[in-house]
């Protein structure tokens, strides 16, 4: 689906934000959830480059989640604290060096992904975890809204054990408590290869807020209600 048209029906603003209910399951999920080991570090292949951890910074950290189209995911992580980059991008396909039309098409096999940088010592996995799950639908299969096919598939793209072992245990543990009325299919597989989308898709809702009636139509309600659930975890207010 090319973005740039007006989506003029909206259904799940959603069940998105039946957030209430499922954040009340995450929370009691996670007070049972596995001891929580020190995120191990990784490097992680970005084009064929290797993302390094900072010099003055050695708790960076990297996740990789596909949840829907990424201009709204991007606009709600860059608002987290502790959150040091996001860069949208595609990922879990077999076009190299893949272009927004070619994956448009369906036919790479990647999904619109964001890579997100963070800093362990004030936000954790599990927290971005929290964050995935509630602010997408989870049990639709390669779409979310309007956003229809396979590039807009849910998934979580674990660097590390660590990651992998967290990212099972709360999609099993979520749909046993009912906090979703269907089957979760978000796919949890290892994560291989993050090609950055072309400049224009960076900071999106920033640049483009004004411009493009989806930023106001679409991504505006998404990110405002982010921020009214989430106010503790905001960069600020």
């Amino acid at each position: 689906m090319v973005k740039n048209k007006l989506h003029l029906t909206i259904s799940p603003v959603l069940r998105y934000f039946s957030i209430v209910k499922v954040a009340f399951y995450i929370v009691a999920i996670s007070l049972f959830a596995l001891t929580a080991c020190a995120q191990r570090k990784s490097n992680n292949k970005v084009t064929g480059k290797t993302i390094k951890k900072s010099v003055m910074n050695n708790n960076l950290d990297t996740a990789t989640f596909a949840n829907g189209c990424f201009w709204c995911t991007e606009a709600i992580f860059q608002d987290v604290k502790g959150v040091e980059k996001v860069t949208s991008g595609y990922t879990d396909g077999h076009t190299k060096n893949p272009t927004y039309k070619e994956v448009c098409t369906g036919e790479t096999g990647h999904a619109e992904a964001l890579q997100i940088v963070y800093d362990t010592a004030s936000i954790s996995f599990d927290e971005l975890l929290e964050i995935f799950w509630e602010t997408h639908d989870p049990t639709t299969l390669n779409r979310q809204g309007n956003d229809i096919g396979t590039q807009y598939r849910s998934g979580i793209y674990f660097h590390n054990e660590d990651q992998k072992q967290k990212a099972e245990h709360y999609k099993t543990a979520l749909d046993k408590s009912g906090a979703f009325d269907k089957p979760i299919v978000t796919e949890i597989k290892p994560f291989t290869v993050f090609y950055p989308a072309e400049d224009y898709h960076q900071e999106y809702f920033n640049n483009n807020e004004g411009k493009n009636p989806y930023c106001s139509i679409v991504i505006r309600p998404k990110v405002d209600k982010f921020r009214k659930v989430f106010r503790d975890k905001l960069k600020s207010e």
